[in-house]
């Protein structure tokens, strides 16, 4: 059972990276590290588990649950804590989001079923039904993931309404639309239904245009490494400071150029690899098809780390 009841998502979410032993185990001592040093950021609102970041993809439904447990013990009664669901089938998602709720977890981030990408943009229907068997088995707040329209994966504008209306306890978007002209009208319209529903922009390649436009939080990995620039950056938007966001965002650019450049599938491994510059952790491995980065790109990260002035292991500078 959550310790944050009635927890609406908003502010600076960091999405935690897992990390691996050699043998590809979850070093759970690292992770449970990784993850209490972004919670305790101050300005910080919740952090997300069993995301992307966390290569999900890779993980059994047991290691998820694993990921959360840690997760709850290390953190979970300082703030609330977003779990991930990730699923092809609805009875899968719904098992999934029983097992976070039994689990203490605040909210759920509910991503597309990959099935989807082969025309359900054109069966709303589909969208509701799934959001529907995870609404029934948990009440759990849902958030949203919309992906790029050009995935497959995304929801059409009315869709997302019709999803609103049919599924209250959807609460938010995890908006990676990718289109700022479509960004714009989900925090114009969506904030300000008469039961708002937030929009927490993934956009971390053009964050300040992005928070700029009103959003009312950010959900992204690269907070797994500039939690703290993520926490400013927002905090100088939110207070029209436009010169201190402006200087936050150069120390922010580098490293966005960095972590989301081709291929775009790499940047939670590139991530990893700056968790290890950065010593704030020994290892770096990541699970296949992800392979280990070559010594040439992790010499770009470095890079990139020392132009933030974030202090990158001088092996490499």
């Amino acid at each position: 059972m959550s310790t944050f009841n009635n927890f609406i998502p908003s502010g600076v979410i960091p999405a935690t990276l897992l990390l691996l032993n050699e043998d590809l185990t979850i070093d759970d001592v690292a992770t449970r590290r990784h993850t209490k040093d972004c919670a305790q950021t101050p300005g910080v609102s919740a952090v997300t588990v069993n995301g992307h970041a966390s290569e999900v993809h890779a993980c059994s439904f047991e290691e998820q649950q694993q990921i959360l447990d840690s997760t709850m013990e290390e953190i979970g009664d300082q703030i609330p804590v977003i779990n991930g669901v990730y699923a092809d089938g609805s009875q899968e998602a719904a098992r999934i989001a029983k097992m976070a709720a039994s689990g203490g977890a605040s909210c759920l981030l509910v991503f597309p079923p990959n099935t989807m990408a082969m025309g359900g943009q054109l069966r709303p229907e589909m969208a509701i039904a799934h959001f529907s068997e995870i609404a029934n088995a948990t009440d759990l707040p849902l958030i949203c993931f919309q992906y790029p329209m050009s995935t497959g994966l995304g929801y059409p504008f009315d869709t997302l309404l019709k999803l609103f209306d049919s599924v209250p306890t959807v609460k938010a978007i995890k908006d990676w639309s990718n289109d700022p002209m479509l960004h714009e009208r989900h925090i114009k319209i969506f904030q300000s239904l008469s039961d708002p529903i937030n929009v927490l922009t993934t956009h971390s390649s053009w964050l300040m245009a992005s928070l700029s436009m009103g959003a009312n939080g950010l959900l992204s990995g690269a907070g797994s490494i500039i939690v703290e620039l993520q926490v400013s950056l927002f905090q100088a938007i939110k207070n029209k400071d436009l010169e201190r966001a402006q200087a936050i965002n150069d120390r922010i650019f580098p490293l966005m150029q960095v972590f989301y450049s081709a291929p775009f599938l790499d940047m939670h491994n590139r991530m990893k690899e700056a968790l290890v510059l950065l010593r704030r952790t020994e290892k770096s491995y990541v699970r296949p098809p992800l392979c280990k980065l070559s010594t040439s790109e992790i010499e770009k990260i470095a890079i990139a780390l020392k132009t933030a002035n974030l202090g990158a292991n001088d092996k490499f500078l």
